[in-house]
Formats: structure tokens, C-alpha cells, sequence
């Protein structure tokens, strides 16, 4: 019988460590990126579909906007692919549509990585892909994410200071209530408690 006690409070205690945080998904499309080696800044990107912000579903439509800027370039160049200091902003902010408004998660990058894509007909992409950390919704906590912007085809020539942004998805995990983290930690507590005892 203690044995199936101690199993029941791991099996309560592991799902909690599990779920200790989760995601939310902000996709948005178009903008012009710019650049020169002080970094890359996007305007104009639309806000188009977020998924499981403040523990809702799917929305799409209109919702906002995206824009960031990175940091200073630290090694390669714009033309062929480098990387990026930290720094920089990164805002997202909602237009009042379904319940989203106001800034929805603002952070800077921690890092960023721009790379170029040479198609087999001899054209490029570039995307860039970033590190992020800030604040979700205004929150105190510190929420963790990721970032993977795509242009659109340049053709045979380079990125020469301005292009269009294709598609872009920007992933956020949100750390979860403290009391959560309490409870998964004071379940693996008894556990070791009742093993102890069990002995």
C-alpha cells in the first residue's frame, strides 16, 4: 500500500514538472526588412494569427502588428549571411481584435543568426532566425522565445539594404504560476518523505 502512495505522488509531481510552462504562437506576414551593419529593423509586418495567448485558441485575421530591430552585426555580412549582438527590440502589439490589445509581448534579441538560401535556379532567400527574451502581455515574469523571419525570393540578386518579408512565426513559452512549480515541488518532496518511511 505505501508503495502505490509513493507512485500516486510521483505521478501527480512529474505531469506538473512537465507542464511547468507553456507556448504561445504569434505568426505574422509582409513588412519591409532594412539593414546596414548597425542591424536589421521590420516595419509594417501584420499580426496575423495568434494561438494560445492567455490560454486561448487559434485567432486569426488582422490582428496587429510586428516589428523589431536586432542588434549590431558581429560576423559575416548582410549580402551572405552573418550573425547579429544581442540587443535590439522585439514588439508585438495587438489591435483591439478578439480580446488582443495593446503590446502583446515585448523582449529583445539574444541572439540572432541571418542566413542566405540559394535556390537551385541560382535565387536566394535569406531568414532570420533570433533568440528572444522579455515580457508576455506587461507580465513581470520572464517569458523565452524564438523567432524565424523569411523573405521573399530576391531573385539572383543580394539583400542590398532592403527587402520584403515573406512569412514570419514567432514562438513564446510562458512560465506558468509559481504555485504550480510549489505544488510540483512539494509532491516530490512527500514522495521522497513517504520513501524514506517506507524504509
Amino acid at each position: 500500500m505505501k508503495k502505490i502512495a509513493v507512485l500516486l505522488a510521483l505521478a501527480l509531481a512529474l505531469p506538473l514538472a512537465a507542464f511547468a510552462s507553456s507556448g504561445v504562437d504569434f505568426s505574422n506576414d509582409g513588412g519591409t526588412l532594412t539593414g546596414s551593419n548597425s542591424g536589421l529593423s521590420l516595419a509594417g509586418s501584420t499580426l496575423v494569427a495568434v494561438n494560445g495567448y492567455n490560454g486561448g485558441g487559434l485567432i486569426t485575421g488582422n490582428l496587429g502588428t510586428v516589428t523589431f530591430s536586432t542588434g549590431t552585426l558581429a560576423t559575416g555580412s548582410l549580402l551572405t549571411g552573418g550573425t547579429f549582438n544581442p540587443g535590439g527590440t522585439f514588439t508585438i502589439t495587438g489591435n483591439g481584435t478578439d480580446g488582443l490589445t495593446g503590446v502583446l509581448f515585448s523582449g529583445t534579441f539574444t541572439s540572432a543568426t541571418w542566413t542566405m538560401i540559394t535556390l537551385a535556379n541560382g535565387t536566394h532567400n535569406y531568414t532570420l532566425t533570433g533568440v528572444l527574451t522579455g515580457s508576455l502581455g506587461g507580465g513581470s515574469g520572464v517569458s523565452n522565445g524564438v523567432t524565424v523571419q523569411l523573405t521573399i525570393n530576391t531573385g539572383k540578386g543580394y539583400f542590398h539594404g532592403s527587402t520584403l518579408i515573406s512569412s514570419g512565426d514567432t514562438n513564446v513559452v510562458v512560465p506558468e504560476p509559481g504555485s504550480l512549480t510549489l505544488l510540483g515541488t512539494g509532491l516530490l518532496g512527500l514522495a521522497g518523505m513517504i520513501r524514506r518511511k517506507i524504509k
